[in-house]
C-alpha cells in the first residue's frame, strides 16, 4: 500500500537543475521520440503492441502498459528500444547470397537489415545462403536427423521474447526424439540462483512480490544495477522511499543510476531526479560472499553479547543447519574477511546494524552475484542472511533474483533444462518413467548437457546438430574464437530467429539452415509469460503485418518431430496454443489456471504473493542454512580483477555506443582514480588488458571502484574470459578474470 506523501520531498531530490539539464543521464523524452520515429512506418501496430501486449523486455511483467504493482503507466526504454524488432520490415534475401560483406557489419547493423522472411540454406564452401521452401527445409532436416544418434543432438533456446508454450514444446520435442540435451538462456545468468534457492528453500523463484518493496524497511540491491537493466523498477524504488524504505547497495562500482535517477513517470522525479541510494557498501569484484559472511558474523557477535538481533524462533522452528554455520562464522578471521571482501569490519558491522534495526527487508540480486565460479555460494550466503533475520515468508520481506529477460523464469519451469522435467521435477529414472507414461513415449532419464557443455562437445566432435532458437553463443559466451571454432565443427546447425546474427554467418561444417520465426505478438492464439514475481500473464496475438513465411517456433518443432517419426506423430500433436496450455496445467502443479488464460489481461500468480509462509517446499518443510567459504582471490603484483558490465544494451544486443547513465563508451575500461594515478595515466588514455586467454585494447576511464578492480563491457571483452570456468553445479560461466594492464 502507498502511504499519503507530500507532493514534493526536496530531501530526496538529486539535483536542482530542471530535468537534470547538463547531467549525464538518460533523456527519456528524446529517446521516446526517436523510437516513435523509427516505428513511424508501423505506428498503429507499434501502439497495439504497447497497449495490448505483454512486454518482451525484462521480466517485471505487464499487461499492455499496466503492471501488477502500481496504478499508472508502466513503460520503459528497454521495451521501447526492443519495439523495432517487432515492427521492422523483411530483410532483402539478396543480402545473404554472399555473406562476406556481412562479416564487416556489427550485430546492430545486422539486425537493422530487417526480419528473416524465408528459410535459407547454406552448404560448406558456398559464399552464402539460398532461399528454400519450408517443405525442403524440414524434409532435409528430418532426413539428416533420422540418421543421427539423439545423444549427438542439442537444443538451445534464448529468452528473446519466447513464451512458456514454446519452451514447453521444445523440451517435449527434444525428449520425444530421445535427446536429453535441452537448455535455455538462464544457464548464463540466473542458473546459480535457481540451484541455490532450490537447495535452500525448495523454490527456484522469488519468494515475494514487487508490492513488498513498497512497504519494506530495507531494499538491498546486491550485484544488481536495476537502473540500467530493469529501469522501470526505479518507480518502485521512488515510492518505496516515499514510504520510508532505505535503499542499500552492495557492489564494486558505485553505479550512477543507483545514486540518482530521473523517473520519467513521476513528475517530481522527472523534474529534480531522485537520490535513490541511501547506503553504499563497496567490495572487491567477487568479494560479496566474504562481506556478507562478515555481516552475519557481526550479528552473531551481538547475539552472543546478549542482544536479540536474530530471529531465534524462526531459526528454531523453520530452518536447519544454523548451528554449523554459526560455528564456522564465529571462527572466521576478521582480517581475512576484510582482505577477501575489499572492505572493512566497521562497514560489515554497519550493514549488520541496519539489518538488526529493520523490521523487514527484501534482498534483490542479479548477475554481479551469479556470474562467478562461486555464484551458487554467493546466493546461498544471501539466503543465510535473510533466514537469520526471519526475512522470508512474510509481507515486505523476501528473496528476489531479479530477471532481466521476459522468458527465463518460465523456461526452467517448463522443463527446458537438461536436469529437470516440467513442473520442477528433478530428472531421474522415477520421474522420467512417470512423465513417459503421461506422454506415451520414452523420456531419457539421464541429465543432458548444459549450454557451455554443448559447445565443448561440439569442439570435441561429439555433437552433430545444434538447434538454436534465438541466442548468439558467439557473443554471449567467453572465448569467442573458441566458440566460433566449435560452431564451425558442427556438421549441422539450425538457427531459428527473427533476424540475422553473427553466429549464423560462421562457416558451415556441412550445412546451416536459417528458419524465420514469428515474434510473441504474432503467435497464433497467443501465449503466456512468467514474470520475476511468478505472475503468469497471457500475451495475446496482435493483429498487424506478418513477415514473409515466418512461422511460430513450436509449430515448426512439432512438424519436424512428426516428419521424423510419423508412426507416433499423435504423441507430439497440439491443435493450437490453448492445447499446450491445457497440457502444461496437467503436468505442472504450480500452473493450475494457465488453461483458462485466453484474453489480454488474464493472469495469475503461482504460489500467491509470498512463498514459504507456513512451510518451505523442501523434503522436511524447513529452509536450510549452508556453510560457505569465500574464495581466495589474491592477485599477483601488477594484476587487476576484471569484471564484465552492461551498457545501453539488452542481453548482448548493444543499442547505443555510449551508456547514458555513466557516459562510458563501449571500449572504455573503468578503473579507480587511485590506479590511474599510480600508473601515471589520465582518463581517456589508451591501454591494453591481457589475461591468460586473450588481449583487449580500450581506453582508461576513471570510475568509483575499489583500487585493483576494473570493469569493461560485455561482449566486447569476452575474449579475455576463461573458456571453461563455470560454477558447479549450475554451469554458469565465470565472467570475471585476472588481467595485467599496459599503457599503449
Amino acid at each position: 500500500m502507498l502511504k499519503r506523501t507530500p507532493w514534493l520531498n526536496p530531501e530526496s531530490w538529486a539535483s536542482l537543475k530542471p530535468m537534470g539539464l547538463g547531467e549525464t543521464k538518460p533523456h527519456h523524452l528524446l529517446e521516446t521520440l526517436k523510437v516513435a520515429w523509427d516505428n513511424r512506418d508501423q505506428a498503429a501496430y507499434a501502439w497495439r503492441i504497447l497497449n495490448q501486449g505483454v512486454c518482451d523486455g525484462c521480466a517485471l511483467g505487464t499487461t499492455g502498459m499496466r503492471d501488477f504493482t502500481l496504478d499508472g503507466l508502466h513503460l520503459c526504454t528497454v521495451r521501447l528500444n526492443l519495439l523495432r524488432l517487432n515492427t521492422m520490415p523483411a530483410l532483402d534475401a539478396a543480402h545473404l547470397a554472399d555473406v562476406s560483406a556481412l562479416h564487416q557489419l556489427s550485430s546492430r547493423e545486422l539486425r537493422n537489415l530487417g526480419r528473416l522472411p524465408y528459410p535459407m540454406l547454406r552448404f560448406a564452401g558456398e559464399r552464402g545462403f539460398k532461399r528454400v521452401s519450408w517443405d525442403m527445409a524440414l524434409g532435409l532436416l528430418a532426413r539428416r536427423m533420422q540418421l543421427m544418434d539423439p545423444q549427438r543432438m542439442a537444443f538451445y533456446l534464448t529468452s528473446r521474447g519466447l513464451l512458456n508454450e514454446t519452451y514447453y514444446v521444445a523440451q517435449k520435442v527434444a525428449r520425444f526424439l530421445g535427446c536429453p540435451h535441452i537448455d535455455n538462456a538462464a544457464r548464463i545468468c540466473h542458473s546459480p540462483s535457481t540451484t541455490a534457492l532450490k537447495a535452500s528453500i525448495g523454490e527456484g523463484a522469488s519468494t515475494c512480490s514487487y508490492r513488498d518493496w513498497l512497504g519494506s524497511d530495507l531494499i538491498l540491491l546486491i550485484g544488481s544495477n536495476v537502473a540500467n537493466n530493469q529501469p522501470v523498477t526505479t518507480k518502485y524504488l521512488y515510492h518505496a522511499k516515499q514510504n520510508g524504505a532505505r535503499i542499500v547497495v552492495l557492489n564494486p562500482y558505485q553505479e550512477p543510476g543507483l545514486t540518482r535517477y530521473w523517473v520519467p513517470s513521476v513528475p517530481e522525479s522527472a523534474l529534480f531526479g531522485t537520490a535513490l541510494m541511501d547506503h553504499f557498501f563497496q567490495v572487491h569484484t567477487g568479494g560479496d560472499l566474504a562481506f556478507l559472511n562478515g555481516v552475519l558474523k557481526a550479528l552473531l557477535e551481538r547475539e552472543d553479547a546478549g542482544e536479540q538481533v536474530l530471529d531465534q524462533a524462526f531459526i528454531a522452528q523453520r530452518t536447519t543447519g544454523f548451528g554449523a554455520l554459526a560455528q564456522q562464522l564465529r571462527q572466521a578471521d576478521w582480517a581475512k574477511l576484510e582482505r577477501l571482501s575489499g572492505s572493512h569490519r566497521a562497514r560489515m558491522c554497519e550493514l549488520a546494524d541496519l539489518l538488526a534495526k529493520a523490521r523487514s527487508a527484501v534482498f534483490v540480486w542479479s548477475m554481479g552475484i551469479t556470474q562467478h565460479s562461486h555464484g551458487v555460494d554467493n546466493v546461498r550466503t544471501i539466503v543465510n542472511l535473510a533466514l537469520a533475520r526471519g526475512f522470508v515468508g512474510r509481507e515486505n520481506c523476501g528473496l528476489m533474483p531479479i530477471r532481466g529477460h521476459s522468458g527465463v523464469q518460465g523456461g526452467g519451469e517448463m522443463g527446458c533444462v537438461p536436469d529437470s522435467l516440467p513442473g520442477g521435477r528433478p530428472l531421474n529414472a522415477t520421474t522420467a518413467l512417470e512423465v513417459s507414461e503421461r506422454w506415451g513415449f520414452e523420456v531419457p532419464s539421464s541429465p543432458g548437457l548444459m549450454a557451455g557443455d554443448m559447445l565443448d562437445a561440439a569442439a570435441a566432435g561429439d555433437l552433430d546438430l545444434l538447434y538454436a532458437i534465438g541466442g548468439n553463443f558467439l557473443e554471449t559466451l567467453p572465448d569467442p574464437a573458441g566458440v566460433e571454432a566449435a560452431l564451425h565443427k558442427l556438421p549441422l546447425r539450425v538457427h531459428q530467429d527473427i533476424f540475422v546474427s553473427s553466429q549464423m554467418l560462421v562457416e558451415p561444417g556441412d550445412c546451416v539452415l536459417l528458419l524465420p520465426t514469428t515474434t510473441r505478438y504474432e503467435m497464433p492464439g497467443g501465449g503466456s509469460e512468467t514474470s520475476t514475481e511468478r505472475q503468469v500473464i497471457f500475451s495475446p496475438e496482435i493483429q498487424g503485418p506478418r513477415i514473409g513465411e515466418a512461422r511460430t517456433e513450436w509449430q515448426v518443432l512439432v512438424e519436424l518431430a512428426q516428419r521424423m517419426h510419423p508412426e507416433r506423430a499423435d504423441k507430439i500433436a497440439f491443435a493450437d496454443s490453448a492445447a499446450i496450455r491445457r497440457e502444461i496445467e496437467q503436468i505442472c502443479p504450480d500452473y493450475q489456471g494457465i488453461a483458462a488464460l485466453s484474453q489480454a489481461g488474464d493472469h495469475f500468480q503461482w504460489g500467491g504473493r509470498l512463498l514459504g509462509v507456513e512451510r518451505f517446499r523442501t523434503p522436511d518443510g524447513r529452509a536450510a542454512f549452508a556453510c560457505v567459504q569465500p574464495p581466495e582471490q589474491d592477485l599477483r603484483p601488477g594484476e587487476f580483477r576484471l569484471s564484465t558490465r552492461r551498457g545501453k544494451q539488452f542481453n548482448s544486443m548493444v543499442q547505443r555506443d555510449v551508456d547514458p547513465l555513466n557516459g562510458a563508451h563501449r571500449l572504455d575500461i573503468l578503473m579507480a582514480a587511485e590506479d590511474l594515478d599510480s600508473l601515471n595515466l589520465r582518463s581517456g588514455a589508451p591501454i591494453c588488458l591481457e589475461s591468460a586467454y586473450g588481449r583487449f585494447e580500450g581506453f582508461a576511464k576513471a570510475a568509483p571502484l575499489v583500487p585493483g578492480n576494473l570493469q569493461a563491457h560485455w561482449p566486447e571483452c569476452n575474449g579475455l574470459l576463461p573458456p571453461d570456468r563455470r560454477a558447479k553445479p549450475s554451469g554458469v560461466p565465470d565472467y570475471n578474470v585476472s588481467v595485467s594492464l599496459h599503457p599503449l
